[in-house]
C-alpha cells in the first residue's frame, strides 16, 4: 500500500513539476527595452494586447535605441525598440517596422522666430550663433538643447545637418523626448529637436512649444528588434503591432501607420 502511495505521489510530482517547467519556459511575459520614441506607442499596444491575451504580461522600458539593440542581441530583452533603421554592424538582427515618425526642431512658443534655415541651425548648434537677435529674433541668449549619445534622434539630426557631435556646443544634454520638450517649454531661449509625434502630441495638449518647418523631412522608421526570426508570443505581438488593429493608437500619437495611404 505504501509502495503504491509513493508511486502515486511520485507520478503526481513529475506531472506537476513538468507542467511548472513548461509554464516557466512558456511565453507568458515579454520584455521590451529601448527607444523613448517607440516606448509610449509600444506600451499602449501592449495594454491592448494583454486584454485579449489573459495571463500575458508585457514590460516596456526605455533607455534609447542603442539599448534596445544591445538588449535584443544579448537576450536581456525579448524585443528591442529602435526609432531608426539597423546599421551594417547590426545586420545579424531582425527589424520589424510598426510605424513611421519624423524629427522636428522645436522652440518655446513665446519665441517670435517661425523659421530657420539649415545653415542657421548648423551655426546655432556649433556656437557660431549664440543670440536670437542674430537670426532676427529678440536679444536673448540661445540655450542649445542636444540629445545624449545613443539616441537615434541625435544620429539622424547629425547626419541630416552634416555635423559631428564633438562640434556641438550644447547648453543642456537631454535623454528622452519628454525631457527635451519640458526643457524647451520652460525656457524662452531654448532650441531642441525631438520626435514629431511627441512634439505634436504635446503641442496639441497646450504645452508651450512650436514646431519649425523643415526644408526637407527628417523621417525614420519605428522598429521592433529581435535577435532571431520571432516565434511564439514575440511573433504574435509583433504581428499585432503591425496590424490595422492598432492604427488608432499610432494616429493618436501622431505617427504614420504602415497602412496609411500614400499621398
Amino acid at each position: 500500500m505504501l509502495s503504491k502511495s509513493l508511486t502515486l505521489l511520485l507520478t503526481l510530482y513529475i506531472v506537476f513539476a513538468g507542467t511548472a517547467v513548461v509554464h516557466a519556459k512558456g511565453n507568458t511575459r515579454l520584455v521590451l527595452t529601448g527607444s523613448s520614441t517607440v516606448a509610449p506607442l509600444a506600451l499602449e499596444m501592449a495594454k491592448r494586447f494583454e486584454k485579449s491575451h489573459p495571463g500575458v504580461r508585457i514590460d516596456v522600458q526605455t533607455g534609447g535605441s542603442s539599448r534596445g539593440v544591445v538588449d535584443a542581441r544579448t537576450g536581456r530583452a525579448d524585443i528591442g525598440m529602435a526609432s531608426r533603421s539597423l546599421n551594417q554592424s547590426e545586420s545579424d538582427l531582425f527589424s520589424h517596422t510598426i510605424a513611421f515618425d519624423g524629427i522636428s526642431i522645436i522652440l518655446n512658443k513665446s519665441n517670435p522666430i517661425n523659421s530657420l534655415s539649415n545653415v542657421q541651425i548648423q551655426n546655432i548648434y556649433t556656437g557660431k550663433i549664440r543670440n536670437w537677435y542674430q537670426v532676427g529674433g529678440p536679444k536673448m541668449p540661445i540655450t542649445v538643447v542636444n540629445k545624449a549619445e545613443g539616441r537615434s534622434t541625435l544620429e539622424l539630426f547629425l547626419h541630416h545637418f552634416g555635423l559631428k557631435n564633438s562640434n556641438i556646443k550644447a547648453s543642456v544634454i537631454i535623454g528622452d523626448n519628454q525631457q527635451g520638450i519640458k526643457t524647451v517649454s520652460g525656457n524662452p531661449g531654448a532650441i531642441g529637436y525631438v520626435s514629431v509625434g511627441a512634439a505634436e502630441f504635446e503641442e496639441g495638449y497646450g504645452t508651450p512649444i512650436k514646431l519649425l518647418p523643415m526644408s526637407s523631412p527628417l523621417s525614420r522608421p519605428l522598429n521592433l528588434i529581435t535577435k532571431q526570426a520571432p516565434d511564439g508570443l514575440a511573433k504574435q505581438f509583433i504581428l499585432f503591432a503591425q496590424s490595422s488593429e492598432v492604427n488608432d493608437l499610432i494616429e493618436e500619437q501622431y505617427f504614420v501607420s504602415l497602412a496609411a495611404p500614400s499621398k
